[in-house]
């Protein structure tokens, strides 16, 4: 029988190693009973099942956040089975529980808490990378390459100059320069322009995209070899990966110089020391997004205090704006992008907007100057008209909301444009395609025929009149019709129940103001034939059609049914 040499622990990383790689903000430390420098030799998610070896691990208790009392079980169950610490969900505004701190005060176990815009994903990316960097700064064979472990992407890229004998830039996937060495003398045109643009230029990237290397460099994990030409000297370049995912690349360039023997086997190892230092930066990246998206909802739904959301945002929270809701169609096929393409540009209106995509809507804020508030309208016909000329032609109704003098306010701006989002849904629900003229709309070519025109996907308050006004009193009644009871109660839940024929022709009456011969017409039927039904209305459930109020209940009741 054949014996296997067991593969030796990695080298657990302290505590405070891992917080110091953390500048994202995405860990918080709350109590450390065995110091800051407890190892930490791994990752692991609470769920994973209570066979699984937990020694020196650090646990993400997905289930429970760190206010709720029922998180100090799985504190003492990872302390039981040798874990580090555990890292429990903040719930944003609220303290840690009583019982949970005292759980891991009593195990001896360091209990960490991970910011409420962040995600597990992210999380334990995080921690991955730190242990990597870490390990790479003290073994040998990333000294070899980082001269004792480079603390940051500057210095790594130093210290791969150094080796290569080549000029280098330390990229991300959109060709931003991260980092960069030192750039000498004789450096050629395109490395001056990328170091002093922050970013490789535009053109540079198309001819690297039509000669094909980007393609090679995404799925190559060897070092590639560009040799010099009238453009530029030689270079050699290599993908830094975290997995099977692209971060970024290296790049070393002979800065008057040949670039030396074994600088293709040097950038080897400097992808790997540089992987964790990407992480870091995509991770940063994608905090602050998640940061900015939660200021923005907060501030677009009034959760939390507005003026911290209007900071977190850039914006000043006295100054005036509006916000634009654009709502897709909700039968949109899987894989739809038109909100994206909505998102992009809305943010190309002005740099000041802010986007937030939420479910099959996209909420705009547009900071407005003085003298400028037809601009808020102006977006919102900008966007319903472009989703009406992508392919698919999705329908995109959109509703400007109106100016409010300050940023706090931005909520009731928001509410009420979602309410014009509303009101051009049911419109067009109930015309069926016919525009207000009373017309079979038709976009700008009119080949699908969907019969709306495009000035009925978007619109203010003034375009939607008094319909603004009704949508806001049907809500507030809803509550009293869905509780009441009486005659015109059981004809409309009688007849809903049976298909709602008599219902359909009740509105199609009360629309005609009591002309029979014009809502017979509208329904298709023989004005003899609504007679009867309104007979019938009046004999089966005593309705009396000719009272007022009775009229008044059911035109609220039909449209409070639909």
């Amino acid at each position: 029988m054949t014996s296997r040499t067991p593969v030796p622990p990695e080298p657990a990383v302290a505590l405070r190693d891992i917080l110091a790689f953390d500048d994202s903000g995405t860990l918080r430390l709350l109590l450390a009973p065995g110091g800051q420098d407890v190892g930490v030799r791994a990752v692991a998610v609470g769920d994973e099942g209570p066979a699984q070896p937990l020694d020196g691990c650090l646990v993400l208790v997905v289930g429970v956040p760190a206010a709720s009392a029922g998180a100090a079980e799985p504190v003492r169950e990872a302390a039981r089975r040798g874990a580090s610490g555990v890292v429990l969900r903040d719930a944003e505004g609220e303290a840690a529980a009583p019982e949970v701190l005292a759980a891991a005060e009593e195990s001896g176990i360091a209990l960490l808490t991970r910011a409420a815009w962040a995600d597990w994903t992210d999380t334990a990316a995080l921690v991955r990378s730190a242990l990597a960097c870490a390990r790479a700064g003290s073994g040998e064979e990333g000294a070899a390459v980082t001269d004792g472990g480079a603390e940051s992407l500057a210095a790594l890229a130093a210290a791969i100059a150094e080796y290569t004998g080549g000029a280098i830039t330390i990229e991300d996937t959109r060709f931003r320069v991260l980092a960069h060495s030192a750039t000498g003398p004789e450096a050629d045109g395109l490395r001056r322009s990328t170091v002093l643009g922050g970013r490789v230029p535009e053109w540079r990237v198309a001819e690297l995209r039509r000669s094909g290397m980007l393609r090679a460099l995404w799925t190559s994990r060897d070092v590639i070899h560009r040799a010099a030409d009238a453009d530029g000297p030689e270079r050699l370049v290599v993908a830094v990966r975290s997995g099977p995912e692209v971060l970024g690349s290296i790049w070393a360039a002979a800065d008057g110089r040949s670039l030396s023997p074994w600088a293709a086997d040097a950038l080897r190892r400097a992808a790997e020391a540089a992987a964790p230092h990407l992480v870091r930066h995509r991770l940063r990246e994608s905090g602050s997004a998640r940061r900015s998206e939660l200021a923005l909802r907060g501030l677009l739904f009034g959760e939390g205090d507005a003026r911290t959301h209007a900071w977190s945002l850039g914006l000043s929270p006295d100054a005036a704006c509006a916000v634009v809701v654009a709502e897709r169609d909700s039968g949109a096929p899987a894989g739809d992008r038109t909100l994206d393409v909505l998102a992009l540009q809305a943010v190309s209106y002005r740099p000041s907007v802010r986007v937030l995509r939420d479910g099959d809507r996209l909420l705009v804020l547009l900071p407005v100057d003085t003298g400028r508030e037809r601009d808020v309208l102006g977006l919102a016909r900008e966007l319903a008209t472009l989703a009406r000329s992508l392919p698919g032609r999705v329908p995109v109704r959109a509703g400007a909301g109106p100016v409010v003098p300050t940023a706090l306010r931005a909520r009731s701006s928001c509410e009420e444009a979602a309410l014009i989002v509303r009101v051009l849904r049911e419109r067009a629900a109930r015309s069926g395609g016919v525009d207000r003229d009373g017309k079979a709309g038709r976009d700008d070519g009119g080949a699908d025929g969907e019969g709306e025109a495009d000035s009925a996907r978007y619109a203010d308050a003034t375009g939607v009149g008094p319909s603004l006004d009704i949508v806001r009193v049907l809500d507030a009644v809803r509550p009293v019709w869905e509780s009441g009871s009486g005659p015109v109660h059981d004809l409309v839940r009688a007849d809903l129940a049976a298909g709602g024929e008599l219902v359909r022709s009740l509105a199609a009456y009360l629309d005609a103001s009591g002309d029979v011969a014009r809502a017979a017409a509208r329904l298709v039927v023989h004005p003899n034939t609504l007679r009867y039904r309104l007979r019938r209305a009046r004999e089966r459930f005593g309705v009396d059609l000719d009272d007022p109020d009775t009229r008044l209940l059911i035109t609220l009741a039909v449209r409070l049914t639909g």
